[in-house]
């Protein structure tokens, strides 16, 4: 006998879109059947009528628990797991991707103990995390990596800038690309996978030096600093290397025009090259930082102009860019806020929450995007790429019982009530139209129509091994 059958839906499978029932045993989808002909006998049947049910949504890019960078003479911590995973929950997402940063002293087994302890018992949501290659780390760090990837964590992340200037009581994220195409060297042959923030560091530290020389320090110049050619060179120089040395690049946070026009060549020309954005540079643009909240929808890279909004959305919609993800780093809104200028406004947001149903009210119902392509941008191509699928990422036999259902129905304008993170959301007066209302993780509702019924001991540690598919071509 099932345990659960989910009944008259619009179930969105790799197969296609159709009035599939759903069946599943424990944790698991058991079936994914013609409507009526799944037993009837189970001990608990969901009514899924006028709903659009997809796979539990995969965030590929959090920072969670995460030192704040911004103001360095009153460091602080964004919010943990705890915190920002029930938002998670709510919005429909059931696995995020978060990191684990080493840096020199630190060794990788050490980085990802102290991680995966963080998190134990603290998430309402499935989790995994990259390994972050930070500064002048010795080269020996680097012949950890082949182990680390055969325990479950191939994906390694560099900075190719430090998004912030120099200060002694800050440090630097930015691996060097002799670094950088030494750990690609290590990653390469043991089924690994480069996740980069690409920006160029000459560019980026010259710009906070001129425009301080020149008393242009307002935040809203923010993406003069942070610039489009900035990416461009980043991008390119990135992807010479990994074609060197047959490596395969996930780019982060793809902010500009250019980001996507480099993606899109490198892809033509087979390589294993793929690329993410955020549902912010999709919605706002620099002019944005006028406001009198601007800065709440502000990470690094900045924001950029109605051109890179329109490439970003045509990558979403009709293929070229494969994740919309977050860069999740949720505060207070006091110390979001707290910032006004080029090198201290602090980056990332609470948007998590938001991610599911943003994608699903600007892309589905306003851009024509498939639900197919829907499902893949928030949820299957994130497993592909880092090695949770078929585990996670789509609704078919054998896999994970992480389910959301869409209200397509959903019409209103976003208030801070309908969050449940934090005291701010960016998306406050949006208008949607459809939202999740429900969220199964592996076989449990842990939220439906409003109440949280999971807790923060329901989220496990995922071991991840990425198909080499994926690594030999762009493969998604």
């Amino acid at each position: 006998m099932l345990d659960i059958v989910v009944r008259n839906g619009q179930v969105v499978t790799p197969e296609g879109v159709g009035a599939w029932d759903i069946g599943i045993q424990g944790e698991r989808i058991a079936a994914v059947a013609v409507a009526g002909t799944l037993p009837g006998d189970a001990a608990k049947v969901i009514d899924a009528r006028g709903l659009i049910v997809v796979p539990g949504g995969i965030d590929p890019h959090t920072h969670l628990a995460h030192p704040i960078m911004s103001h360095p003479e009153e460091p602080g911590i964004t919010l943990g797991p705890e915190d920002d995973t029930r938002g998670m929950a709510y919005g429909g997402t059931t696995t995020h991707l978060d990191f684990c940063y080493v840096r020199p002293g630190t060794e990788i087994p050490q980085a990802i103990e102290q991680r995966a302890a963080r998190w134990k018992g603290n998430s309402y949501v499935d989790y995994a995390f990259h390994v972050t290659l930070s500064g002048a780390l010795d080269l020996r760090i680097f012949e950890q990596i082949p182990e680390a990837i055969q325990q479950g964590f191939p994906s390694f992340k560099a900075f190719t800038t430090n998004i912030l200037p120099p200060h002694p009581k800050r440090q630097g994220n930015r691996l060097d690309f002799g670094r950088i195409g030494f750990a690609m060297e290590k990653v390469a042959p043991h089924g690994g996978l480069m996740v980069v923030h690409g920006e160029d560091e000459d560019l980026v530290q010259f710009n906070y030096e001129r425009f301080r020389a020149e008393g242009r320090t307002d935040g809203t110049n923010l993406h003069l600093v942070h610039t489009k050619l900035s990416e461009l060179l980043s991008f390119r120089r990135t992807v010479a290397l990994a074609r060197a040395l047959g490596a395969a690049v996930y780019f982060v946070h793809t902010s500009a025009k250019e980001g996507v026009e480099t993606i899109g060549e490198a892809r033509r020309q087979g390589l294993p090259v793929y690329g993410e954005t955020l549902h912010q540079y999709c919605c706002f643009n620099a002019e944005y930082y006028k406001t009198p909240r601007g800065f709440c929808s502000h990470t690094y890279p900045s924001l950029k102009f109605p051109e890179d909004q329109a490439a970003l959305w045509d990558g979403l919609v009709r293929g070229g860019l494969s994740t919309l993800a977050t860069d999740e780093y949720p505060t207070s809104l006091e110390i979001k806020l707290r910032g006004r200028k080029i090198d201290d406004v602090t980056g990332g947001n609470v948007g998590a929450e938001a991610r599911m149903g943003i994608a699903y009210s600007e892309g589905v119902v306003k851009r024509g995007m498939s639900l197919q392509r829907f499902a893949e941008v928030t949820a299957t191509n994130a497993a592909r790429i880092f090695g949770l699928h078929p585990k996670k990422g789509v609704i078919a036999p054998g896999s994970d019982a992480d389910v959301v259902f869409i209200d397509p129905t959903v019409r209103k304008t976003l208030a801070r009530e309908d969050f449940h993170v934090t005291d701010y959301s960016p998306w406050e007066g949006w208008q949607v139209s459809g939202w999740p209302v429900t969220t199964m993780l592996r076989g449990r509702v842990i939220v439906d129509r409003g109440k949280l019924l999971g807790a923060p001991s329901d989220g496990r540690l995922l071991s991840r091994k990425i198909d080499p598919m994926i690594l030999r071509r762009p493969a998604c």
